[in-house]
């Protein structure tokens, strides 16, 4: 055998060895790593859904670090604005043959493939949710409320879209609240995330609010904290409540099984905008975020309310 032989050979070989539950496994470690609050909803699941969630976060995850890193290149002239989009492309084109029936030896699209012979997910969630990651490739700050929600919708409603076909609803209506829960948790995340988004030059809060509240963009820039500022991340704080409140009506509307993990989800989201009460709205030097202990105490409460 000579070596282009073994090299075929040992590169037919690694192919042998992914199999679906490698594929799941690599799926379940990357929601394990980046997503601890999601991860530990998902526990709470029976084993034939959390592989399926796992499968849609690997994907929103990857497609986002591929957007991410291709950023950071950018920034240094090390890609073009063309290769990114192509990057994407090649994404698409990936998940479009999946549902086509043609899996390549792509741990993420073989879960997803197997995801679709149980549940009916249509194409164009992940393909909005690609299309919001785009936007920040060529990020402009939002002018209105109804602009942001376009972008939370697009990277985060429609996971919870998704989601739903998994967990199983008795009410269509339950989709809305699906909605309306991925709006809340990314408002929680561009609230938790104002100072870290700044270091980057970048404003996700509405320029409208800012002007509400007779707070500049240069203020915010220079993370200044003044009264005008904690009216602002009030008013944004209550926003946020409101969309947990409105998607709490969903979850008796999902099978009784997945109800705990949804609402356990939601809970310890919704209380990364309490932390950041309790910072004093200080979000440009302090992280909100929920210790594992301070996670697990809603445990029963969430137990007893989903029964």
């Amino acid at each position: 055998m000579n070596q282009n032989d073994s090299i075929n050979s040992a590169s037919q070989e690694r192919e042998k060895l992914i199999t679906l539950d490698d594929a799941y496994k690599y799926c379940r470690n990357i929601s394990k790593e980046h997503a601890k609050t999601f991860y530990l909803a998902t526990l709470f699941l029976p084993k034939k859904q959390q592989q399926p969630i796992f499968a849609i976060y690997a994907l929103l995850r990857t497609v986002d670090d591929v957007v991410d890193m291709a950023e950071e290149k950018l920034a240094h002239g090390l890609i073009t604005r063309e290769e990114i989009s192509r990057m994407l492309e090649s994404w698409k084109s990936k998940l479009k043959a999946c549902y086509a029936g043609n899996v390549e030896n792509d741990p993420i699209m073989m879960a997803w493939h197997e995801t679709l012979k149980s549940y009916s997910i249509s194409i164009d969630l992940p393909l909005d949710l690609m299309d919001g990651v785009a936007m920040d490739i060529e990020f402009k700050p939002f002018e209105t409320f109804e602009d942001l929600y376009v972008y939370c919708y697009k990277v985060a409603a429609v996971v919870g879209l998704m989601t739903s076909e998994i967990f199983g609803y008795s009410d269509k209506q339950a989709l809305q609240h699906a909605i309306e829960l991925g709006i809340a948790m990314q408002l929680t995340n561009i609230l938790r995330d104002v100072g870290e988004d700044v270091n980057r030059g970048r404003i996700y809060l509405p320029l409208e609010d800012l002007q509400r509240f007779n707070y500049s963009s240069e203020e915010l820039m220079q993370k200044s904290m003044n009264e005008n500022f904690i009216e602002l991340m009030k008013f944004q704080i209550e926003r946020a409540r409101n969309y947990y409140r409105l998607s709490d009506k969903g979850i008796p509307m999902l099978e009784r099984r997945s109800r705990f993990g949804v609402a356990i989800s939601s809970i310890n989201y919704g209380n990364i905008l309490t932390a950041i009460e309790k910072n004093s709205y200080d979000v440009f030097s302090k992280r909100a975020y929920r210790s594992f202990f301070q996670k697990i105490s809603t445990i029963p409460y969430v137990w007893y309310k989903t029964l």
